[in-house]
C-alpha cells in the first residue's frame, strides 16, 4: 500500500509539472518537476505520502525504462559504425573524468579520496533525456548531437562499475585494479550479450504472434512494457550490466519497429505513444525525487556548515567534468572550439546519476558522507542544466520558437478547416449528418467553446443513433474533408520549411482522426 500509495502521489505531481511545463514553454519540465518536489517535501502532509527510496526499485522501474525507451530511439547501425568512439567516450573520458574530479575534490574541499572517488563516478553517467530539454529550441552541432547520445547510453555501466570500485576502496582501504577490469568486461560484455539473446527471442515471439491467427494488440502491449523491467531484472541476477542489457534490447527493438512499419502498423504506433507517455512521466517523476531529496537531507542541516561544502564539492566536480569533456572533444574528438564547449556543456546529469547516488547505503558511509554524497550530486544535477540552459542561448542557433509556432499553425488549422467545410457544404447530406460533420470539423479547428461543448454533448445523450445509411454518409463526409485538408497540408508544407514539424505533427494528426472515423461504431 506504501508503494502504491507513493507511485501514485508522485504520478499525479508529474502529471501537473508537465501541464505547468506546457503552459511556460521556455521553462524546460525538469526545473519545474524540481521545484514541485521541493514543495512536496515542504509541505509535511504531502512529504508523508511519498515512502523512503528503495534504490533498486528505483533503478527497475524508472531507470531501467528510461534507458530502454531511449535506445529506441537510436539506429543499432550507427552504434556500430561509431563503436571506436563510444568505447572512447565511456571507457577513456569517463576514467581520465573520475581521476581528475576525485583528486580535485580530495585536494580542493578536504575530503578523503575514497570518498571523493565515489562523489567522482555517480558524476560519469550522462542523460540524454535531460540533455534534449535543456536544447529545446535550439540547434545543436549534428555530430556532438551524436557524440552526446551514444555516449549517455552506454557510459551507465562504467559508472556503476567505477562506483562500486571506490565503494570497496572506502570499505578495505585498497583498490584491487585486476578485480575491477575484470568485473567491467564481465559487466558490460555479458549485459550486452544477454540484452540481445533475450531482446532477439522477444522479437521472434512477438513477430511470430503477429503472422498469426493468436496475434493480440493488447498483449503485445503488454509484452513490450515488460521488457525493461523483466530484463533488467534478469541481468542483475546474473550479476552482467541490467544497464547494458535493456540499452541493447532497445536499440534492437528499434531495428524491429523500422522492419514492421507496414506489417504491424498499429502496435508501432502505439509502442511509439507508450514510449513517450512512459518517458515523459517517469523523467518528470526523478526530478520530482531529486528535489523530494533535497529538501528531506538538508532541513535539518542548513545552518550548520554542511550547505557551503555541499556546494563547493558539487561545483569542483562540476567544473572537472567540463575541462575533462572540453579537453577531450578538443584534442581526441578534433573538434572545433565552438563544438568542443557545446560537447562539454551538454553532459547533463539527470537519472541515473541520482539513482547511482541513491544506491549507497546511509549506513556505509555514514550520515555526514551520505549526505555530502546526495547532496553534491544534487548540485552537480542543478548546474549541468542550468549552465547549458543560459549559455546555449547564446551560441546555438535558435528554431522557430514554440510562441511564434503557434500563432502561424493556428493561422494553418484555420484555413485547412475551412477548405474542408466548403467542401462538406457542397456534398448532398441529410441535414442531421450535416450538421454532425460540419461541428466535429469546427471542434477540430478549436473554435467551440467548453461551454458550448457540454450543452452539445447533454443534447445528444438522448438522441437515437445514425441509421446505417446516415452513418456511411457521414464516413464520406469525412473521408472528403480529410483528404482536403490533407491535400492543403502537403501544399503548404512544401512553402513553410522551418515549421514543416509541427505541419507534419498536424498531418498525423489529420491521419489518426481518419483512422478513428474508419472503426465501426458500437450498435
Amino acid at each position: 500500500m506504501e508503494l502504491m500509495i507513493s507511485t501514485f502521489t508522485l504520478a499525479i505531481a508529474a502529471a501537473i509539472s508537465i501541464i505547468i511545463a506546457q503552459a511556460i514553454d521556455k521553462v524546460s519540465v525538469n526545473y519545474i518537476s524540481m521545484i514541485i518536489g521541493i514543495i512536496i517535501g515542504l509541505i509535511p502532509f504531502l512529504n508523508q505520502q511519498i515512502a523512503s527510496f528503495d534504490s533498486e526499485i528505483f533503478m527497475e522501474l524508472i531507470v531501467a525504462p528510461l534507458l530502454f525507451f531511449e535506445g529506441q530511439k537510436t539506429r543499432i547501425h550507427n552504434v556500430g559504425r561509431r563503436i571506436k568512439e563510444i568505447i572512447g567516450l565511456t571507457i577513456i573520458m569517463v576514467l581520465l573524468a573520475l581521476i581528475v574530479s576525485g583528486f580535485s575534490i580530495h585536494l580542493l574541499a578536504d575530503v578523503s579520496l575514497p570518498l571523493a572517488f565515489i562523489i567522482g563516478s555517480i558524476s560519469t553517467p550522462t542523460d540524454a533525456t535531460a540533455s534534449e530539454a535543456v536544447t529545446n529550441g535550439l540547434r545543436m552541432p549534428r555530430r556532438v548531437t551524436s557524440a552526446l547520445k551514444a555516449e549517455s547510453l552506454f557510459n551507465d555501466a562504467s559508472g556503476i562499475i567505477l562506483l562500486n570500485m571506490s565503494l570497496l576502496w572506502f570499505a578495505n582501504g585498497y583498490i584491487n585494479y585486476g578485480q575491477t577490469i575484470q568485473d567491467f568486461c564481465i559487466s558490460s560484455i555479458g549485459g550486452a550479450i544477454l540484452g540481445f539473446a533475450v531482446a532477439w527471442v522477444i522479437i521472434i515471439f512477438r513477430q511470430t504472434l503477429v503472422r498469426s491467427r493468436f496475434n493480440s494488440l493488447n498483449a503485445q502491449n503488454l509484452i513490450y512494457i515488460l521488457t525493461p523491467l523483466a530484463l533488467y531484472a534478469l541481468a542483475e541476477h546474473l550479476h552482467v550490466s541490467g544497464i547494458i542489457a535493456v540499452v541493447v534490447a532497445g536499440l534492437l527493438h528499434n531495428a524491429e519497429s523500422q522492419q514492421s512499419l507496414l506489417l504491424n502498423s498499429r502496435q508501432v504506433h502505439m509502442s511509439q505513444d507508450l514510449q513517450n507517455l512512459i518517458s515523459d512521466i517517469f523523467n518528470s517523476m526523478v526530478f520530482i525525487i531529486l528535489g523530494l531529496m533535497m529538501v528531506r537531507i538538508s532541513r535539518n542541516n542548513l545552518f550548520n556548515g554542511d550547505l557551503a561544502k555541499w556546494i563547493i564539492v558539487g561545483i569542483i566536480v562540476y567544473l572537472a567534468n567540463l575541462l575533462v569533456r572540453y579537453l577531450y572533444g578538443r584534442l581526441i574528438i578534433r573538434y572545433d572550439r565552438r563544438e568542443s564547449i557545446v560537447f562539454s556543456l551538454g553532459g547533463i546529469h539527470g537519472a541515473v546519476t541520482l539513482a547511482l547516488a541513491l544506491t549507497i547505503s546511509v549506513d556505509f558511509l555514514g550520515s555526514q558522507s551520505y549526505n555530502l554524497v546526495i547532496m553534491s550530486e544534487a548540485v552537480l544535477i542543478i548546474l549541468s542544466m542550468l549552465v547549458p540552459t543560459i549559455v546555449f542561448q547564446f551560441i546555438l542557433p535558435h528554431n522557430v520558437s514554440d510562441e511564434e509556432a503557434h500563432i502561424v499553425m493556428d493561422k494553418i488549422r484555420s484555413e485547412m478547416v475551412k477548405r474542408a467545410l466548403i467542401a462538406v457544404h457542397k456534398m448532398y447530406l441529410p441535414q442531421r449528418v450535416k450538421r454532425h460533420v460540419i461541428y466535429t470539423l469546427l471542434n477540430q479547428k478549436r473554435v467551440v467553446k467548453t461551454r458550448e461543448y457540454m450543452r452539445v454533448l447533454l443534447k445528444t445523450i438522448d438522441q437515437p443513433n445514425l441509421s446505417k445509411s446516415e452513418q456511411y454518409l457521414q464516413r464520406l463526409a469525412f473521408f472528403r474533408a480529410f483528404a482536403i485538408e490533407r491535400e492543403y497540408l502537403e501544399m503548404i508544407g512544401q512553402k513553410e520549411g522551418k515549421y514543416r514539424t509541427y505541419i507534419l505533427n498536424l498531418y498525423n494528426d489529420v491521419l489518426l482522426a481518419e483512422s478513428l472515423i474508419i472503426e465501426p461504431e458500437d450498435e
